[in-house]
């Protein structure tokens, strides 16, 4: 998607050879007209897939599900992290690792928006090592879902994320694939 690697480069900064910073439009200042276009990009890919639900992982997947949600005309449910006092029965829940804030959390997501003959499109931010994603896989299934796919803003290729679920049978769609930060530069794969 040529709109999103224009941001990724005037914006985006390499922190280090695993690490990049887009917060400046995507994960703490958000640009709501490319969100727009990522939401339309993502209905493009999955429009024939008959999805029912969004689901995605509180914070930063939210914004590029809501647009797709828009656009689908389908509801957006997302994974908490902490559990609140009105989160505490009929959970699904599973166990996910952040790679860049280092710790571990339990996601959960109530039965009651995530149901049996759902299809659903999972939406995140970033694909690194998958385990985001393989934590939301995990809760389609408990949930009796079928899975449509799994849809990326921005995936690191060079990490064995994405591998991983496509191995699995999994469709996996990014919007710009990252193949290297070496040298404080972004290589993308080309399409």
């Amino acid at each position: 998607m040529k709109l999103l690697k224009q941001a990724i480069m005037e914006k985006g900064r390499v922190l280090s050879n695993d690490v990049l910073k887009v917060d400046a439009f995507l994960n703490h200042q958000i640009d709501p007209e490319l969100m727009q276009e990522i939401g339309k990009e993502f209905t493009e890919r999955f429009k024939d897939e008959g999805i029912s639900k969004i689901l995605t992982i509180e914070s930063s997947g939210i914004a590029p599900a809501m647009m797709a949600g828009l656009y689908l005309g389908v509801p957006v449910v997302f994974a908490r992290k902490r559990k609140s006092l009105t989160l505490v029965d009929g959970l699904f829940t599973a166990k996910v690792h952040s790679f860049t804030k280092k710790e571990t959390n339990e996601i959960s997501v109530s039965s009651e928006y995530l149901l049996a003959g759902d299809v659903v499109l999972i939406i995140d931010d970033f694909l690194a090592n998958g385990q985001a994603a393989r934590g939301l896989v995990d809760i389609v299934k408990q949930a009796n879902a079928t899975l449509a796919g799994v849809g990326n803003v921005i995936e690191k290729g060079f990490q064995a994320g994405g591998d991983l679920l496509r191995e699995q049978g999994i469709r996996v769609e990014s919007l710009a694939i990252i193949d290297s930060l070496e040298n404080n530069q972004i290589t993308f794969r080309e399409e």
